[in-house]
């Protein structure tokens, strides 16, 4: 299979060594794919870090675009601008088995949470993939979690019908999961990479860097599909930048011809590996370093870019797929291969 940038499909920008969210020292990610009769799904691990992500919390934030989803976590990244686990992509109905596996690894990591220390709060985001996959099976169990957070790596990211993005369509074609980063030059070089998973999308709507609006051979349908967008950067970012970099993930989307139906769940959520946050504080007061606002358009710019590249990776690095009505799903490199650019 081959990237979007194989194929002729140039967004703007300078991606960096990797193209993907890998790229941001530190970061990690790992895949568990699950198959069987009726079965196509699985689980996604993004990890800011190495270390124990409860005593060493990545600032984040989150901006909802659209809130028709079943996600876990989001309210408290959203009120304390902190990760304290890793983050699982996974089908809608396999939250809960998510949600079960990260409350187990921190308690185990750290016996004391919910005891004379808070409870730890499960960072889980889902799409639903039952035009592909039975939800009704609940298939996904907290050891597929931890497959994929025990597979999680740094260097090159699994893209495509891989992991949560297995059963996930966009567009009317096969999607999954995609990624890809922007390098920074501001005081020094830095990176922001962007993790999709895409099940979103009108068959007809997607627009390509090019201008050509592929068309598979599918009705048109409602707009009810999701996206998740997970953006990282080792720029030093105070909560609320993080939150205003986040908001420019769905500009990468809309690039794309995405407008946000009312039954799509459409969430971006943003972390530095900079300055994170120690628990048990050390200091009644810290320090924190920050960009300066007069440079936050190049961040702004990046995650945009970032984000319309990781989508049109997922959607190129997809295989077809049908179904479970036996509707096909098309890859969007099998319109790209019939329909070369003039």
């Amino acid at each position: 299979m081959r990237s979007a940038r194989e194929w002729g499909l140039i967004p703007d920008g300078k991606p960096g060594a990797g193209n993907g969210i890998t790229d941001v020292p530190g970061v990690r990610v790992g895949h568990f794919d699950l198959r069987g009769p009726g079965l196509m799904t699985g689980v996604t691990a993004v990890l800011p870090h190495a270390g124990d992500l409860f005593r060493l919390r990545p600032r984040a934030a989150v901006e909802i675009v659209n809130g028709f989803g079943k996600s876990a976590g989001l309210m408290q990244v959203a009120e304390l601008g902190m990760i304290e686990t890793p983050i699982l992509l996974t089908n809608t109905f396999g939250v809960a088995a998510c949600t079960e596996a990260l409350i187990r690894r921190a308690v185990a990591a750290n016996p004391r949470i919910g005891r004379d220390w808070p409870t730890v709060n499960p960072l889980v985001c889902e799409c639903n993939d039952g035009q592909i996959n039975d939800l009704h099976a609940l298939a996904i169990t907290p050891d597929h979690a931890g497959a994929a957070l025990a597979a999680a790596a740094e260097g090159p990211v699994r893209q495509g019908s891989v992991g949560a993005g297995s059963g996930m369509t966009a567009f009317g074609f096969k999607a999954g999961i995609g990624t890809a980063s922007r390098r920074l030059d501001i005081g020094g070089q830095h990176v922001l990479g962007a993790l999709v998973l895409a099940n979103f999308g009108s068959a007809g709507d997607l627009v390509l860097p090019d201008g050509r609006r592929p068309l598979p051979a599918r009705p048109a349908e409602a707009e009810r599909g999701s996206v998740i967008v997970v953006l990282a950067t080792d720029l030093p970012l105070a909560d609320r930048q993080l939150q205003r970099v986040a908001r420019r993930g769905a500009a990468g989307l809309a690039r794309l011809g995405a407008f946000w139906g009312h039954g799509s769940g459409d969430v971006v959520l943003c972390f530095t590996t900079a300055d994170p946050a120690r628990f048990p504080a050390e200091e009644p007061f810290s320090t924190q370093r920050r960009l300066a606002d007069d440079h936050i358009d190049l961040a702004f710019r990046a995650a945009a870019e970032a984000t319309h590249e990781a989508v049109l990776n997922a959607l190129c690095f997809a295989e077809p797929a049908r179904g479970r009505d036996g509707r096909p799903f098309p890859a969007l490199t099998d319109w790209l291969r019939e329909n070369p650019h003039p």
